[in-house]
């Protein structure tokens, strides 16, 4: 998985790394005392299959209103609802990652794993010129 490689390859003693599994309310109270997080998802966002694209939730709020925008239990549109609902003050941005299907399950088709060094290098780069 992308987190995975991010802890391998490009581990800042500044960033924390959590792995979620699923978007659930912890993960929003888990965000709730950082200035800024970044939430790595599968999306489908009709970009070609691997397209990363990041940007802030906030940005992204028209773009949400499918159930299977997320291969999670919340998806991004509630995550951003409800962090707006408790005022969490925290800067989201989502790294989000054109997958072939948006049913749930983990791991990485053979398609985006063959991607997920590049991939890897896309969020390192936005956090190193972000933060």
């Amino acid at each position: 998985m992308v987190l995975e490689s991010l802890l391998n390859f490009y581990k800042r003693k500044d960033v924390d790394y959590f792995n979620f599994g699923s978007a659930s309310f912890g993960l929003l109270h888990k965000m709730k005392p950082y200035d800024a997080v970044v939430l790595i998802d599968g999306v489908d966002a009709g970009l070609n299959i691997g397209e990363l694209r990041i940007s802030k939730l906030e940005d992204l709020d028209y773009k949400l209103n499918s159930p299977a925008t997320s291969t999670h239990e919340l998806n991004l549109n509630n995550i951003l609802e409800l962090s707006k609902d408790l005022s969490a003050g925290t800067e989201i941005y989502l790294a989000g990652i054109q997958v072939e299907d948006t049913s749930f399950g983990e791991g990485l088709s053979k398609t985006l794993n063959l991607k997920k060094e590049a991939i890897t290098e896309g969020i390192s780069k936005f956090i190193d010129k972000t933060f």
